[in-house]
């Protein structure tokens, strides 16, 4: 099999397919339809186009410009530290994409979180402000960058 080639070329010199599998590809992805028959009558778009060009084509934006950052934290089983945890790192303009947390042993339960955050914005100044408004939290008992 051979090996994917990609190239970056501006949509306003490409045919108007791509960028219509791009809005149905959008529309899909937040559930503005219900299934790909809607979303390329949606973008004015054959199903036979869409099927035939929806695994080549991505905007470049969800391509490689974000990051993600996985925390293990253990935190005591009180109310509402998970929430603070999550509340912090809101405020740091992350995305948060998972979040697991194990039972707790001994009042203390391990939470893994994973976010992702845009471009090279997580500098070692912004890793150290993160790792030190975590461990700040009461419950939070440490905070790893993993």
């Amino acid at each position: 099999m051979k090996e994917a080639q990609l190239i970056l070329v501006d949509k306003k010199v490409l045919p108007d397919v791509f960028g219509k599998v791009l809005l149905a590809k959008s529309y899909l992805s937040k559930n503005m339809a219900k299934n790909s028959s809607e979303a390329c009558k949606m973008a004015d778009l054959s199903r036979s186009a869409f099927y035939k060009y929806k695994d080549s084509v991505f905007f470049y934006e969800d391509q490689d410009k974000s990051r993600v950052i996985t925390y293990s934290l253990w935190l005591s089983d009180d109310p509402g530290v998970l929430s603070e945890v999550l509340t912090v790192l809101s405020r740091f303009g992350v995305n948060i994409l998972t979040v697991n947390q194990n039972i707790p042993v001994d009042r203390v339960a391990l939470v893994t979180i994973s976010f992702r955050i845009q471009g090279d914005s997580f500098d070692g100044l912004m890793q150290e402000a993160i790792q030190e408004a975590l461990s700040a939290i009461s419950g939070v008992v440490k905070a790893k960058k993993i």
